[in-house]
């Protein structure tokens, strides 16, 4: 694809400092950019990279010192979002399936919208409902009464099981599967467990995203909920009963144990684990690695384990790695005070 550089900047309302017919033709990271190539800087630390990079064309922000005379730049207020939009404009892929391959098998008894498309050796039980303009990829299967809303994408593998509800434009990576058993079991008396049934749902609202291999469980009873606009990561454990709020993002191996309830624009980074039958407010940020073994009822940023207010666990993090430098002060004291109880012993008997 051939591209102007007018052509971007008016897409992206940017301002053109260089020439505004510099030829583009792909797009890339400014480190491995080459001739032709248009790329972005938002981040302070890849400034470097403004210096070597090959790309005939930056986004950047009004702030960033324009080095280079042989660079044409596109100044914007926000460079990544800029750069998202050209992407989508012009070098997103369009998805290849279209219609119903034959070897899809359709329950008599599902509900097919109109323009929907699905691929080879899907399966669609009994009593499905599937929207209109919604497209599910090769192998996926979905189990009895599911029911899909429009314009949503579903890639291949994917198991849906029986009885969950999916909201409109969804995307659901593969791998993934929605609605498999809660883990509850109850101690038989002479050992072992005995499997409590499992007869709720799984609800994703409009606009959810999950990535590949995340696993969410139904609930034992009522729903498991995912609600609208929240993007889950690779990776992650969501089990039964569970309430995430509107808009909350969840990076990936994070885990969250049963009937806990998220609120709405939370955000957890890597790793993060919950445990059950805890409640967070809105607005929490949690960090990567940490563990939340209690309810938090204040927005703000946490971090640790057990998971505590930033600045609190930053200043304890802090110490711990001053450990060793505390150890060497303390015995440097216990000697002085030992020195100091000598040389008094020393005076008292001097003074008798």
């Amino acid at each position: 694809m051939k591209l102007y550089v007018k052509d971007v900047a008016d897409l992206v309302g940017g301002t053109i400092f260089g020439n505004p017919n510099c030829e583009i033709f792909e797009i890339s990271k400014i480190q491995e950019s080459k001739e032709g190539d248009l790329t972005f800087l938002y981040l302070p630390s890849y400034s470097k990279f403004l210096e070597t990079t090959k790309a005939s064309a930056v986004i950047l922000k009004p702030d960033q010192p324009k080095l280079r005379n042989d660079l044409t730049y596109i100044v914007t207020e926000k460079p990544e979002l800029a750069f998202q939009l050209i992407i989508r404009k012009y070098f997103t892929q369009e998805i290849s399936l279209k219609g119903i391959d034959n070897s899809a098998y359709i329950d008599i008894t599902a509900i097919i919208g109109q323009n929907v498309s699905i691929g080879k050796n899907v399966v669609i039980s009994a009593d499905c409902q599937i929207g209109d303009n919604t497209i599910i990829f090769h192998n996926s299967v979905l189990l009895e009464n599911v029911k899909v809303g429009k314009g949503s994408l579903i890639y291949p593998n994917v198991t849906i099981r029986e009885n969950c509800e999916l909201g409109n434009n969804n995307i659901i990576h593969s791998g993934t599967v929605i609605g498999s058993d809660g883990f509850g079991y109850s101690p038989r008396s002479g050992g072992g467990y005995e499997k409590v049934p499992q007869i709720g749902n799984v609800v994703l609202e409009d606009d959810v995203e999950l990535g590949s291999n995340v696993s969410i469980d139904r609930a034992a009873l009522g729903s498991t909920v995912v609600k609208k606009g929240t993007k889950i990561d690779n990776l992650v454990q969501i089990a039964h009963n569970v309430e995430i709020g509107d808009n909350s993002a969840i990076s990936a191996q994070s885990g969250i144990a049963g009937s806990t309830k998220i609120g709405k624009n939370c955000i957890f980074g890597g790793q993060v684990g919950i445990a059950g039958h805890i409640q967070i407010t809105d607005g929490v940020l949690i960090g990567a690695q940490s563990g939340v073994s209690k309810t938090i009822d204040k927005p703000g940023k946490y971090f640790g384990y057990p998971a505590k207010e930033m600045g609190i666990s930053l200043r304890q993090e802090g110490h711990i790695r001053n450990l060793p430098a505390y150890a060497d002060r303390i015995k440097k004291l216990e000697a002085e005070i030992v020195l100091l109880k000598t040389e008094l012993r020393n005076k008292i008997k001097d003074s008798e």
